[in-house]
């Protein structure tokens, strides 16, 4: 049983024959009635044990969007149900009406709406409801928490996506539909054309050249169908918060952007997430829409309070594709000693693959580095100084490997990322 707000102000209104006759027999006779009066009107109350809940299918939704999720009450008792009822969402679920009240004839049905904004991604859920059932004076109430599990998957936002279009016309320019060719090694044979000055005269076709009477040189594309295995650092360096975002979100939208851009592009994607153990894995080769599969592997994606596992990273992108590729690393440039994981790492993927390494950088650090107006702030900057200068250093030292280097700060990662990819095709390089 429980006590209602109504409850509390009739004891309050009992204070008054007490002030006005005060005596043991006054108290007994008043504390007799508010007893008698909560237990007979909580017993009237309809028993919230015969209500039946029903949750109704609330699909995914955007992180940043809304979400109706629906609830079926049925009322089996003989009474009228007057109740309280109350969703068990966590706070991150954002409900802006988790308790309502509601009224049920007996043997009828009523359906609860409850509207929700997420404000964090992954897997929300509300395991049980609560009801609160009301007697008819609304001086008791008898309470009981029926299971009913639902839940909501919360899908990355992919704000990245504004640049998408902008970078397709990249690709379609180097892709010969803007009249564009280049040449480099790797390249796909596009179509043959007479000289002109200026041509490189290794690429004249000699054989045409001998048929036409003229000469002849041949032209290149980018090539197509290419692999593009995309690895997400889950490890504990990814729960770092930069400009108010965890680390492994931003990774997030810099890998969606690339992974839609590379599949456009006419390239295999293969995505893992891994920290010691494969968190997500998504495949283009798989039949379905490549977008939808990679923000259904995302969402649930949390950072392990765990350190990485280098020595395994060769080994996940060799079971992903055995051929040379293009290999994306999302991870951090600022952990502690890059030579016993990172660096050495790369320098085993570079001999077999072609390496691209991004990393967000947190802006605060060139803020922190431009205020020295006080002694604090000029440590405070040296400080920053400092951890700019070994990022740099450490992104050095994996360019000389072969590797390519994308340091960023969280609102640049995904465009310029992008970006590395659109210049290592133009160059020939994948």
């Amino acid at each position: 049983m429980a006590l209602t707000g109504r409850f509390v102000l009739l004891v309050a209104a009992g204070l008054i024959p007490l002030a006005l006759f005060p005596s043991w027999t006054t108290v007994s006779l008043v504390a007799a009635s508010l007893l008698a009066l909560f237990v007979l009107d909580a017993l009237l109350a309809a028993s919230p044990a015969r209500v039946k809940v029903v949750r109704g299918d609330a699909g995914n939704v955007t992180l940043g969007a809304s979400v109706d999720v629906p609830t079926i009450l049925e009322n089996t008792n003989r009474r009228k149900l007057r109740a309280s009822v109350r969703d068990g969402w966590q706070p991150s679920a954002g409900a802006t009406d988790p308790i309502q009240s509601i009224s049920i004839p007996a043997g009828e049905r009523r359906r609860l709406v409850v509207h929700l904004q997420p404000r964090r991604r992954g897997d929300l859920r509300s395991p049980h409801v609560t009801v609160r059932s009301l007697g008819p004076l609304g001086l008791g109430a008898r309470q009981r928490t029926l299971a009913a599990p639902a839940s909501v998957r919360v899908l990355p936002p992919f704000h990245a996506k504004k640049h998408l279009p902008s970078k397709l016309r990249k690709l379609r320019e180097l892709d010969g539909k803007a009249a564009v060719q280049i040449r480099g090694a790797g390249t796909e044979f596009d179509s043959l054309r007479d000289y002109v000055r200026g041509d490189d005269v290794r690429s004249i076709d000699w054989r045409a050249t001998a048929r036409r009477s003229a000469v002849v040189v041949r032209t290149w594309r980018p090539e197509r169908d290419r692999r593009v295995v995309i690895l997400l650092d889950t490890s504990r360096t990814a729960a770092a918060r930069i400009s108010d975002e965890p680390r492994l979100d931003t990774g997030i939208e810099a890998a969606l952007l690339l992974a839609v851009l590379a599949e456009r592009g006419g390239d295999r994607v293969d995505f893992v997430a891994y920290d010691r153990r494969v968190r997500g894995k998504v495949s283009s080769s798989s039949k379905g829409n490549l977008l939808g599969m990679l923000v259904q592997a995302m969402a649930p994606l949390e950072a392990e309070l765990i350190e990485l596992d280098w020595w395994q990273v060769p080994a996940q992108v060799r079971s992903m594709s055995a051929h040379r590729s293009l290999v994306v690393l999302l991870t951090t440039l600022d952990v502690g000693a890059p030579e016993e994981g990172l660096v050495p790492v790369v320098a085993q993927l570079a001999r077999d693959h072609v390496v691209v390494v991004a990393s967000v950088r947190d802006p605060r650090l060139a803020e922190m580095n431009e205020q020295r107006a006080s002694a604090s702030e000029v440590y405070a900057a040296a400080a920053a100084e400092r951890a700019l200068l070994e990022r740099e250093a450490v992104s050095a030292e994996l360019r000389q490997l072969g590797a390519e280097v994308v340091d960023a700060e969280p609102l640049d990662l995904p465009p310029k990322l992008a970006d590395a990819y659109i210049r290592l095709k133009a160059a020939g390089r994948l």
